[in-house]
Parts: C-alpha cells; sequence; structure tokens
C-alpha cells in the first residue's frame, strides 16, 4: 500500500516568496542596465548583447544543473545558485561606484551571474515536487508562472519611479539584498524538510542520460516538451517583433504602457491559476489556450491601432499561464520523481531552444518582408507575428490529434 504524500503547502509559498522578490530584484537590475547601456553607447546591439549573455549561460547549463538536482541537495544548491549569482551584480556595482562600468565590465558581471542562476531552476522545479501532492501542482504552477513575470509586471514601474529620483546603482543594491532574501527562504524550508538524499551514487553520464530516458520514456511526453518549445518561438517572436510593430507608429512612451497592459494577461491568469488551479482535462486545455493564443497573436498584427494591438496582446498573455500550467502537470505527472531534477534540466534546455531561433530569424524576417513589401519594418513585423500565430493554431491543432498526448491525462 502507498502512503499518502504530506502536503508541504506552506513551505512552498515561503519558497515561492523569496522566488518572487528575487524576479522583481532581477527586472530592476535588468531594466536599469538596458536605460545605463543605451546611455553609455546609444546602441541597441550592446543592450542586445548583454540580454543573449544573461540568457545563454542559463540555457546551456539547464541540463547539468538538471543532472546536479538529482545527485545532491536540491534546496542546498538553490542556495548556492541564488547566493553566487549576487555576486555578478556586485562587481558591476563596484565598477560603477569607482566611476563608471564599461560595456565588458557590465557583460561580465551578468555573464557570471547568469552562470550561477544556473543552479537554481531545474533544484526548484524539482523541490515542488518534493514539497506538494499531485493534486498542489496546478496551483503551485499558476503561482511559479506569477512569479516569473512580475520581472516584467512590477518591475519597470519601480525601476522607472527610483531613477527619477536616483541611479542605477540604487537598483542593483536592492537586487543584491533579494538574493539573500531568497537564500533565507529556501535554508528554512530546507532546516523543515531535511535535506534530499541521494540513496545511489551514478556517474555524471549516467545522471545525464537519466534524464534523456525520463523523458522519452513515453513518446507523448517528448512530443509535449517539443510543444513548449514551439511556444517560446512564438513568444520569442512577438516579444522581438512587438517594440519595432508599435514604434513604427506611435512613440517609446506608448509603447511601454502597451507592454505593461499586455502583460497584465499573465497576471490575470497567474492569480486565478493560483487560486483555483486546474482540475482536469489538461490536454484540452492545453489545445484550447495555444489555439486561442494563436489567434491573438494574428490579431495583434492586424492593424495599427493601439487600442486593438493592447486587447490582443493582454488576451494573449492571458492564455500562457493556462498552457504552461497544462505542460508543466503532464510533465510533472509523467516522470518519477528520483528523476524529476535531471529531467527539468533537460526539458528546460529544449523549451528554451525556441528564443534562441526566434532571436535568430524574426528581426531578420521582419526587415526582409519590409523591403520586400515596401511597407517598412513595422508592417514587416506584423506579417511575421500574423505568421506566427497561424503556426500556433496549428500547434495547437496537433495536440488535439495526436493520441500519445491525450494518453499522458490518464
Amino acid at each position: 500500500m502507498t502512503m499518502k504524500k504530506e502536503s508541504n503547502f506552506s513551505k512552498f509559498l515561503l519558497l515561492w516568496a523569496g522566488e518572487l522578490i528575487s524576479s522583481v530584484g532581477g527586472g530592476l537590475t535588468s531594466f536599469g542596465l538596458g536605460v545605463y547601456i543605451f546611455n553609455l553607447t546609444g546602441s541597441a546591439a550592446n543592450m542586445a548583447i548583454v540580454t543573449l549573455l544573461g540568457f545563454l549561460p542559463t540555457l546551456l547549463l539547464s541540463v547539468p544543473a538538471g543532472v546536479l538536482a538529482d545527485r545532491y541537495d536540491r534546496r542546498l544548491l538553490m542556495m548556492i545558485g541564488d547566493g553566487c549569482s549576487a555576486l555578478g551584480i556586485i562587481y558591476i556595482l563596484i565598477n560603477m561606484m569607482r566611476g563608471g562600468a564599461s560595456l565588458t565590465q557590465i557583460c561580465i558581471g551578468v555573464f557570471v551571474s547568469s552562470v550561477f542562476s544556473a543552479l537554481l531552476e531545474p533544484s526548484f522545479r524539482a523541490t515542488i515536487t518534493d514539497l506538494l501532492t499531485k493534486e498542489e501542482y496546478s496551483k503551485a504552477s499558476g503561482l511559479t508562472s506569477l512569479a516569473g513575470s512580475a520581472r516584467y509586471l512590477f518591475s519597470p514601474v519601480i525601476a522607472g519611479l527610483l531613477l527619477t529620483v536616483s541611479d542605477v546603482k540604487l537598483l542593483l543594491i536592492i537586487d543584491i539584498c533579494t538574493f539573500f532574501l531568497t537564500v533565507i527562504s529556501a535554508a528554512v524550508v530546507r532546516k523543515g524538510i531535511g535535506e534530499s538524499i541521494i540513496e545511489k551514487k551514478e556517474s555524471f553520464l549516467e545522471s545525464l542520460k537519466g534524464g534523456r530516458d525520463a523523458i522519452c520514456a513515453k513518446r507523448g511526453l517528448f512530443l509535449i516538451i517539443i510543444v513548449s518549445s514551439v511556444i517560446t518561438l512564438f513568444m520569442g517572436m512577438f516579444q522581438i517583433l512587438a517594440e519595432p510593430l508599435i514604434l513604427s507608429f506611435s512613440d517609446p512612451k506608448t509603447l511601454g504602457t502597451a507592454e505593461t497592459v499586455c502583460a497584465c494577461g499573465m497576471l490575470v491568469s497567474g492569480v486565478i491559476l493560483g487560486i483555483r488551479g486546474i482540475k482536469g482535462h489538461y490536454v484540452g486545455v492545453l489545445g484550447t489556450s495555444l489555439m486561442l493564443a494563436g489567434v491573438f497573436v494574428f490579431g495583434f498584427g492586424l492593424k495599427e491601432n493601439i487600442v486593438m494591438i493592447c486587447g490582443f496582446g493582454f488576451m494573449f498573455f492571458a492564455m500562457l499561464p493556462f498552457a504552461n500550467n497544462c505542460l508543466d502537470y503532464l510533465a510533472r505527472t509523467n516522470i518519477p520523481d528520483e528523476l524529476q531534477g535531471r529531467a527539468w534540466g533537460l526539458i528546460g534546455f529544449i523549451s528554451q531552444l525556441g528564443y534562441v531561433v526566434a532571436y535568430g530569424v524574426s528581426g531578420i524576417a521582419a526587415d526582409t518582408i519590409g523591403k520586400m513589401t515596401g511597407l517598412g519594418v513595422g508592417r514587416g513585423s506584423a506579417i511575421v507575428v500574423q505568421i506566427a500565430g497561424i503556426c500556433l493554431v496549428a500547434t495547437a491543432m496537433s495536440v488535439f490529434m495526436i493520441k500519445s498526448i491525450k494518453e499522458l491525462d490518464t
């Protein structure tokens, strides 16, 4: 007879609160460094380089970080990842206090911070499985989605206000303080539930192979992970091309307002999911939310009307937490607990590949279409966004049609 797993939802909430605060702090740094670099160099390309250096280490190291999450104490890895990632930000702050950080110094600091942050995600996701019952996974996924979106919802407003009375150094100091808060929350949870006990020590390559086998054991599970990569591809296209689309007929202030309104869709859905969760039919909810998201993406590029754009953008982002919630649940309930860390590391790597493709092709495609049609980069961006919407609808239809994916719900 299998013993019922004990719920530790209060401990999860403590851990989640730490990650929420950390997300807001990271958003402050991201916003502040973006303004600083633009004022320093006047180059959007340099801003993109810093963004890329903050993204790639986390992506490339997600797989080995997942293996480590199954070989060593997960809460300890979270503490090391969060605590040491502050070193990169401290390095940037010290250089700024000495008279100003150069682009190279900022790149080094961001890269170092990102390397240590890579330890966090697989351990955090695997810890959710350690703490909660299956019935609580959906709620947890909604709250986790809300924490992840906090850097887009709250940080720009807070950072903008703080920069009117101070400079970027204050934002960095606040971010550094948030790292210590997240380390403390992880330490309290670790003390409350004890260390992760690893009974069997495999070689690193064996652990890596175990993660691959975990996600390939069921065809539907592997396909659902590919679907998550497709979602990040279209999200990346949307995020990159929304700015030139809006700026082609409006101004930066309007762009900022539009981005905030659109991102609020994630906030509303995240709150709903955090309170109610999803009770069942995860594959059906996944397919429906993806199909609607595709329709809203297509609508986003229809007309140069800021009200229409904000409406479609809001609804698109409102669909994403539902899709992510279902993807999270279907993956989590079809992977053995002892393989969760390495599996989530590999899942994170595969799913984030969509962003790399989006960063590489979206801008080029928009520029090319704009020149070929003579309509300019704004309409070129709109056309690419609409193509992404059509492809997203097609992806949603495949979810309904593939039998092995539907079987994951049982």
